[in-house]
């Protein structure tokens, strides 16, 4: 393959390097080549070794290998990137993220940045379950570190509620960014009995999912329900008066400091 290709050439560029500078002796054996090649590669592999296994190899200077790729880029910075509909996969991956930055630090603030319709799509069909996005909000409540969200684009229906749940003082949202409350979609099929247990869960999530809401946005709770019984957009002002943000961010409000205190993270894959 291509990669192989490029190893042997890089471990003959390596062999040859060695013979200019220790004389001809040192291209004695084959074996001999491979030994010194692995021994001096592998401390720049290890240095490179990344997030989930994957490694980006460097030889001579140069990377072989995959990138590194964009959510461990953004994470090695302490940035939580939720871009997409709340479903299982979302929720583990950004429960995971939050557990891994409360571990790697009690104190560095880290930054949500939410574009998601929610646990359900702007179309109206239900792709994720409540308890995902409960799972996201314990999380976020659960960590020590500052959490700063701000909505980029949209947070609609359970994203609306991420984003009040960050730190008081600490949310915001974009210039043109929309923010929808809506109330959840129940999707109970089976039979009677079955469906009128789903149904009375879901009252339930609903009224957890109000309680919540209100409590993050100081609103009474019968407000918040009336709101929420249709959809009710807001844009970034109407959102600040409401209580699910604090203020628009605009690029005076990006504080740049807090990401220079980050110190390198050598378990952030193919960053030196």
């Amino acid at each position: 393959t291509k990669r192989r290709a490029m190893q042997r050439a890089a471990v003959l560029a390596a062999a040859f390097t060695c013979a200019l500078a220790h004389g001809a002796g040192a291209l004695r054996t084959p074996t001999a080549t491979r030994a010194m090649h692995r021994a001096s590669a592998r401390p720049a592999c290890a240095a490179q070794m990344g997030l989930a296994g994957a490694a980006s190899e460097s030889f001579g200077g140069n990377r072989m290998g995959p990138p590194p790729d964009i959510p461990s880029l953004l994470l090695n910075n302490r940035i939580v990137y939720a871009g997409m509909p709340i479903t299982a996969a979302v929720s583990q991956l950004i429960v995971a993220e939050f557990l891994y930055l409360q571990y790697e630090s009690e104190v560095k603030p880290c930054y949500v940045y939410i574009n998601s319709p929610g646990t359900i799509t702007e179309g109206r069909r239900l792709v994720g379950l409540d308890t995902e996005g409960f799972a996201i909000v314990d999380t976020m409540k659960y960590i020590k570190c500052p959490v700063n969200t701000i909505c980029v684009g949209k947070a609609y229906g359970f994203a609306a509620l991420l984003l009040a749940s960050g730190d008081k003082g600490k949310r915001a949202a974009m210039p043109y960014s929309s923010i929808m409350l809506q109330q959840p979609l129940g999707g109970a099929q089976g039979q009677a009995s079955d469906i009128k247990i789903s149904a009375v869960e879901a009252l339930y999530n609903r009224k957890q999912q109000f309680q919540m809401l209100a409590a993050a946005t100081g609103k009474d709770y019968r407000q918040v329900e009336k709101d929420a019984s249709r959809q009710y957009y807001m844009d970034a002002d109407e959102a600040i008066n409401y209580g699910i943000v604090d203020k628009i961010m605009t690029r005076e409000e990006i504080d740049m400091s807090a990401f220079a205190q980050v110190a390198p993270n050598p378990m952030a894959r193919g960053i030196s």
